[in-house]
């Protein structure tokens, strides 16, 4: 555990709680978008929960305020470095509990939020520029393990390089679905008017791809770091302009400088000077840092373990991952597909009276649900059990629920996306195999003669 400058850990806490404040208070901001507290966590008659997360549910109206309200403060914390170790927990606990309430709200960054929060509770970013060092000056020091530092550079690099790893489908490799959002947006400043050309399609396909799979190692040698930087730069700031990716490329940008030297951080960042490793020949690096349990190592390991391996889990299922969303959340597969959704319907049946009826799912949900549930099987199914519920409650105990879902993926022809002959109610969630999703046959591309 040879130490390193801890000026990294230190400028990475401080920017870590302002974005997270900005988050929150975009959450709970009345204006032009609305409350999307009160929309997404109040409003929904149901929720989608993850599988084995049912027990995870949202609380009441005025809880849900307060919940946010805690995440602020618990923000503005870090930030200050004030009663770090235990703002770090609550703000991942707190954090996780909201991102876990409903599927509909999934987003790549804000699992990205919920694992860095994790690992920043075993970071030592507040032994520098912290209240707590005034407070407690004897928690005060320039310098931490160097593991420290490379646990934060690894969890930042696996969503860059899996991402890339995600991008290495047919799919996105023959242009789509790029080609089709870059068509729609030939209204984009300067080269807008290019967006129609293959050769711009094909440069932010293979682009993209080349800077997600060699950005950490270039940022890594110091030859190629400024080059490394330059680009991821532009990369972000070119996301946020076309694809309106919320804090995300802000985010992942200022994540990015903790590839820099600790040294150079520390002179721009915090105006200092020299190699604060020096001091070590007088002042040893401190008992509980030099020594920590055996118990956290293996944590973070086992951690480090799955965050290595969930990515390819949707190996173990058949089929096309962008089409059944079997293995799709929590691996980083970002912004690889759009599916476009004819009107979903249910078909309510009841075998004993012979009646039926054909569910609107929007009479049930909100926007965004109604939006995201028609193009993830889990979603379809666990409202199809929601339906059957409901209907018992109304006096119809043992009704089929069958799904009419018609999708096309990346621009191929409609076809359905779930078995419309099979009860769904027969069918149980869980994290098995299904066969009531119906494989992907659509060629990707309909020539004019097909069509």
């Amino acid at each position: 555990m040879a130490p390193v400058d801890l000026a990294p850990l230190a400028l990475f806490r401080i920017a870590f709680g302002l974005l997270m404040l900005y988050e929150v208070g975009r959450y709970t901001d009345p204006g032009s978008k609305g409350d999307w507290v009160n929309r997404y966590y109040v409003e929904p008659q149901l929720f989608f929960p993850y599988v084995g997360f049912e027990w995870v549910q949202p609380w009441s109206q005025g809880g849900m305020y307060l919940l946010f309200a805690a995440l602020g403060i618990l923000a503005v914390f870090i930030a200050l470095g004030l009663l770090y170790r235990v703002s770090a927990l609550l703000f991942f606990l707190a954090f996780t509990h909201v991102f876990l309430i409903d599927q509909s709200n999934y987003l790549n960054h804000f699992y990205l939020i919920s694992l860095i929060s994790f690992v920043m509770i075993f970071l030592p970013a507040h032994r520098e520029y912290s209240l707590d060092c005034i407070f407690r000056p004897r928690l005060s020091t320039s310098v931490a393990p160097s593991w420290t530092l490379w646990l934060l550079r690894i969890q930042i690099g696996i969503p860059y390089f899996y991402g890339g790893i995600a991008k290495l489908n047919s799919d996105w490799l023959q242009g789509e679905p790029m080609r089709d959002w870059l068509h729609a947006r030939t209204s984009f400043p300067l080269i807008g008017q290019y967006f129609t050309d293959e050769r711009m399609v094909y440069s932010f396909v293979y682009g993209g791809t080349l800077l997600d799979l060699l950005v950490v190692p270039m940022l890594l040698w110091k030859k190629t770091r400024a080059f490394a930087l330059i680009a991821a730069f532009f990369f972000h700031i070119c996301n946020h302009m076309l694809f309106n990716l919320g804090i995300f490329p802000w985010f992942m940008l200022v994540a990015t400088l903790i590839y820099l030297e600790p040294s150079t951080i520390r002179k721009i960042f915090f105006f200092g000077s020299g190699d604060p490793r020096d001091k070590l020949k007088t002042t040893p690096l401190l008992p509980d840092l030099a020594h920590l349990p055996r118990w956290t190592f293996g944590l973070l390991a086992i951690y480090l373990v799955l965050q290595l391996g969930l990515p390819f889990r949707h190996w173990l299922y058949p089929g096309n991952v962008s089409w059944t969303e079997e293995g799709h959340n929590f691996s980083w597969r970002m912004k690889l597909r759009t599916k476009h959704i004819r009107r979903p319907r249910f078909l309510i049946t009841d075998p004993d009276s012979k009646r039926q009826w054909e569910i609107d799912p929007r009479d049930y949900l909100t926007k965004r649900q109604s939006r995201k549930m028609p193009r993830r099987p889990d979603m379809i199914l666990h409202f199809a059990h929601w339906l059957e519920k409901k209907w018992e409650l109304d006096g119809y105990p043992d009704v089929e629920v069958r799904a009419r879902v018609s999708a096309s993926l990346n621009g191929r022809r409609h076809q359905n996306l779930v078995d419309p002959k099979v009860d769904l109610t027969t069918k149980e969630r869980g994290l098995g195999r299904t066969d009531w999703i119906l494989p992907l046959t659509e060629p990707l591309f309909v020539t004019e003669e097909e069509s």
